[in-house]
């Protein structure tokens, strides 16, 4: 993820350290100044986003790094950085909480990335990885859409893929000279007008006028950037729904239930915002129910249980703390629903 923020263009890298998303952390410091690029470990999470509040808003593409108690630190700035509508990539490893929690994987932190975190309406595009292949293509992507959309966009993996080894063929780094244009930056006036960034604006008509355009941009978005990929649902009459690491342990669980004669499918978001309400509410029509696994106490299943609205049975199966659902347990509790 680190190699592939720096082959989007990523020159400006603010960190602080914690388990389990360190390796990160280090790889940037290690190959950002081979590329001309600026790493500082800051003296904490607060002042890393506040950093790259600043690089971004002087335009360049920038990044931080964290997991779960990191990323409740930079809610703060992440939320400024909405209201000042700076493109910034977040990547959040998430580990087990709630408070310092352990270091296993987890994914506790679906709220806070995907209906606000921080204060303010605003929106975060949160992207959501279940291989190491995909992680490099989402974390390309995230760049490209930040810059698109002047929002800010996470990745949330969580602590199996970032401890995971898989193969990868890395795509070529972009060209500096292809980057989009950012006439809104601050990289000094002469010959125009000096432009202004900032979340603050007292008079409440125009903070009024500036959110309404913010959600007809995120309105935009939802209409324009779900992804999402169903697997084994043509003529499924289950269907699983998990996103990340869970999903990959889901497409298994498939595969053995299809070879006891249970016909389950998967439908995994790759966008988690913005949701993939449509397919799944295509999908409820016509299945008996859509059981969705997380590693959490169940986050995700309330947007899954807004797409289905009672057209088919929504459980929910989860594990918490940092323990991880096997093919075994999922294909258990599919078992439940088999009609």
């Amino acid at each position: 993820m680190a190699e592939a923020g720096i082959r989007a263009g990523c020159r400006a890298y603010f960190g602080y350290p914690i388990t389990p998303q360190n390796e990160l952390l280090e790889y940037m410091a290690a190959h950002m100044p081979k590329v001309g690029g600026i790493f500082i470990q800051a003296e904490s999470e607060v002042a890393a986003i506040n950093m790259c509040y600043g690089a971004s808003a002087a335009g360049a593409r920038t990044m931080t790094s964290s997991s779960s108690p990191g990323i409740s630190l930079k809610m703060e700035g992440i939320s400024y950085l909405a209201g000042a509508d700076l493109p910034t990539v977040l990547i959040n490893v998430v580990r087990g909480g709630p408070g310092l929690g352990n270091i296993a994987p987890a994914q506790g932190d679906y709220f806070q990335a995907t209906k606000g975190g921080g204060h303010g309406d605003y929106r975060m595009i949160v992207l959501a990885p279940a291989t190491i292949p995909e992680s490099i293509e989402l974390v390309m992507l995230a760049f490209e859409l930040a810059d698109r959309y002047r929002v800010p966009v996470m990745v949330l993996a969580d602590g199996m893929l970032g401890q995971m080894m898989e193969p990868v063929l890395f795509p070529e780094p972009v060209d500096p000279a292809a980057l989009p244009a950012k006439p809104w930056a601050i990289t000094g006036a002469r010959g125009r007008r000096p432009n202004r960034i900032s979340s603050y604006f007292l008079d409440p008509a125009e903070l009024s006028a500036r959110n309404v355009k913010r959600q007809r941009r995120y309105q935009q978005i939802e209409e324009q950037e779900i992804r999402y990929e169903e697997h084994e649902t043509a003529d499924a009459t289950l269907v699983v729904a998990a996103y990340g690491s869970v999903a990959r342990i889901a497409r298994t669980a498939v595969r053995m239930a299809r070879s006891e004669g249970i016909k389950l499918g998967l439908l995994r978001p790759i966008t988690v915002w913005p949701f993939p309400y449509s397919p799944l509410r295509a999908l409820s029509r016509r299945v008996d129910a859509i059981l969705t696994v997380e590693m959490n106490a169940g986050q995700m299943v309330e947007d899954v249980r807004l797409a289905v609205a009672e057209r088919a049975e929504t459980p929910f199966y989860g594990k918490l703390g940092g323990l991880v659902p096997t093919p075994k347990d999922i294909l258990r509790e599919v078992k439940r629903y088999a009609s």
